[in-house]
Order: C-alpha cells, then sequence, then structure tokens
C-alpha cells in the first residue's frame, strides 16, 4: 500500500468507526468531511458523506459515500512518468444487529479508480461480558482486488486479501480502560504496482543507471499487535497512549508509539497528538540493484524501505444545539477540525530527481499537510 493509499484508508475510517460497541448500538447521526492531503508532490482532496440510523431496538444501518481527487507528481512519477489525475469514489454499507449483551456487524466496501477496483466483505461479533467490563471481539474481513493499467486496458491482475482480528477491551478501574488486538492478513495474487520500476547500475549511459519493471512475490502474510490505553483524568480532560508491533513474511519490522491529550472546555473540545513509526525495509527492496535482473524480486518502492516517520496532529472541536429541543429533528451538532504535519525520512531511498551523480543523491525526506473538516448531526 503507497503512502497516500494508507492517509485514504485513515480518512475513511475518521468517519466509518469501528461499528458499534458489543450491547450498545451507535447513535443516528450524519457526518460531513472535507479532506485534504498535500505533500510530496501528491494533492489529494474531497468530500464524504456518512449516514447512520437505528431501526426499531435492535438494528442499526449505515451508508457511507466518499471521493478523492488525486494530483500527483510525486518523485515515483516524475522520474519515470509524467503528473497524472486520478479520482477514487468509494461506497459502503454495513448493519450492526444487537441481541442481549451480542453485537453482530457485517459491512461491504467498494472502492473505484479507473485502473483499481477493490471490494470488501467484513463480520465482527463482540460479546460483553463480567458485568459488561471486558468486550470480547472477533473479526473478519475478505478482500477482492483488480488491478489494471490505464495504458493497457488488457491488463488485468487479482489480489485475494483476507484479515483476521481478535480484540479485547478490559475496562481495568473508574478512570482506566485498555485495549489490545492482534491482526494477521494474507495477501495472494498481484501485490505490486504495475507502473512502478527499479534502478539497476547500467554504465552504458550517461547517468550511470537504468529502469526495469519491480517484480514482488506474489504472497504476504503480516502480524500486528496493539495496545491502548486510555486515562481520564479527574478534570475531565484524557491521556491515550498507543503501542503497535507489526512483522510480515517480506521482513518489514515496524515499531509505532503514539502519546494524545484531550482538554475539554465548555462546548470546546481540544486534543494533540504525537506518533513516531519506524521500520525496516522488504528483504527485495533496493535503491539501486548491482545489475539487471539482479535478483529474483525486487522493488523501490519507497514506503517499503527502511523510513523513519513522526506526525504531530492538532484536532479542536465545537459541540452546539445541545438542547432537549434541538433544531427541527437534529437534536445536536458539533463541527471538527484537525490538522496533521506528518515527516518522513527514508534511510535509504535516493532522491534521483535533483540529478546528482551515483551514489552522491541526497536521501528523499517528505513533509505533507493533512487538513479534515466535518461536521456531525445527531438525531
Amino acid at each position: 500500500m503507497t503512502l497516500w493509499r494508507s492517509i485514504i484508508v485513515v480518512t475513511s475510517g475518521l468517519l466509518l468507526g469501528s461499528g458499534a460497541v458489543a450491547g450498545v448500538l451507535p447513535e443516528d447521526r450524519t457526518d460531513v468531511l472535507y479532506h485534504l492531503y498535500d505533500g510530496g508532490g501528491v494533492a489529494i482532496d474531497g468530500p464524504s458523506l456518512l449516514v447512520r440510523k437505528q431501526i426499531g431496538k435492535s438494528m442499526s444501518v449505515v451508508g457511507n459515500y466518499y471521493v478523492d481527487m488525486i494530483s500527483s507528481a510525486s518523485i515515483d512519477v516524475i522520474t519515470t512518468a509524467s503528473p497524472y489525475d486520478e479520482e477514487r469514489t468509494q461506497w459502503s454499507l454495513g448493519m450492526d444487529y444487537l441481541r442481549g449483551n451480542t453485537t453482530m456487524s457485517v459491512n461491504y466496501v467498494s472502492s473505484v479508480e479507473s485502473d483499481f477496483d477493490a471490494k470488501t466483505y467484513s463480520f465482527a461479533v463482540s460479546q460483553d461480558m463480567f458485568g459488561d467490563l471486558t468486550t470480547l471481539t472477533l473479526s473478519y474481513a475478505l478482500g477482492d482486488d483488480l488491478v489494471g493499467r490505464s495504458d493497457d486496458p488488457t491488463f488485468e491482475r487479482e489480489n485475494d486479501r483476507q484479515q483476521y482480528g481478535v480484540g479485547i477491551t478490559q475496562i481495568l478501574t473508574r478512570n482506566l480502560i485498555t485495549t489490545l488486538n492482534f491482526t494477521t492478513i494474507t495477501d495472494e495474487g498481484f501485490l505490486n504496482n504495475p507502473y512502478r520500476t527499479v534502478r539497476y547500475a547500467d554504465s552504458g549511459v550517461g547517468r550511470g543507471f537504468s529502469y526495469e519493471a519491480e517484480l514482488y512475490p506474489n504472497t504476504r502474510t503480516s502480524t500486528a499487535v496493539g495496545l491502548r490505553a486510555k486515562y481520564y483524568l479527574p478534570y475531565r480532560a484524557a491521556l491515550e497512549g498507543e503501542y503497535r508491533y507489526f512483522t510480515d513474511t517480506w521482513d518489514i519490522e515496524s515499531n509505532t508509539a503514539s502519546i494524545a491529550y484531550t482538554h475539554p472546555m465548555g462546548p470546546f473540545t481540544f486534543t494533540a497528538k504525537y506518533r513516531w513509526h519506524d521500520q525496516t525495509g522488504a528483504h527485495f527492496y533496493s535503491d539501486l540493484f548491482p545489475r539487471q535482473q539482479a535478483t529474483n524480486f525486487r522493488g523501490r518502492d519507497k514506503e517499503i524501505s527502511p523510513l523513519t516517520s513522526q506526525t504531530f496532529k492538532f484536532l479542536a472541536s465545537w459541540e452546539f444545539l445541545d438542547d432537549p429541543e434541538g433544531w427541527g429533528f437534529i437534536k445536536r451538532g458539533s463541527v471538527n477540525f484537525s490538522y496533521s504535519l506528518l515527516s518522513v525520512d527514508y534511510h535509504d531511498f535516493s532522491d534521483v530527481s535533483v540529478g546528482a551523480l551515483v551514489g552522491e543523491e541526497p536521501l528523499y525526506q517528505l513533509d505533507s499537510d493533512i487538513i479534515q473538516i466535518y461536521f456531525s448531526f445527531w438525531y
């Protein structure tokens, strides 16, 4: 998954959330969002609309429509191809069913681009136990992706993905709640980018290197373990910490840690968050291969290279219409704004766009701004 695809997934999750908490159905609400990502020569923006409605006392349905307008002149593009514009549309439908202390959730997501078509089916079951102090969640998702090329209508490759998850949430004290998650994902099929190339040393050309198509393994299994804790302070504020360890069969290992502080002030709530991420590179990654077809598998995607990233995020929300009489059928509303500054240092990915001699290119660094504005209405 490229960096900008990761940003898209995170942004989508802001509205969709994780479904119902066991024993409680989500509130009826509508969210309207605008998001903007700008960094590394890539600009992504677009709207999103989510509507959730409870049916009876035991069922809640949700629908979401999401659009990304992408303009890319990233370093991968400008060194081997021409800048491009793209549009991605995504829609999803979901349902939560509550029976006693058990909540069952099903979801379907469809994401379409000119050269990429993804469908995901997911199911989850959550169960409250031990006086509602413990919640156990089991989840499964099946992904069916079809990869194409905009310059070759006959090119079609498939990727099948399965995701298994186990999570346990425990209320330890009146003020402390923790969640432990374990996730395994298996991918099989075409896993690389059909446009991306790798470079190899070539003394026969003036720049000292040439390009050839990348080639990935057709399987990948990844495992992640995450621990999150939230502590509510006596003056209504909260501290939240999170740690996640990731490893896969491509020899990528990563550690991610974050800390956040939330402080309410009347109808306003402010959150500041810092996130740190560090990872090793895939075993078949190289910034410069010694020769053409030097290895069985080869990749130069900077997102599977060794890297360290830092994210500083600030979020402010204002809750209005908090009145029993509401505003017509709307009982409550909020407006939310968040700004994130993402900085990524790549430890083994050269910036060949500067035109320096082979071996003398500076390492690439990415800085990007991420803005999200959304309105929520409860009814």
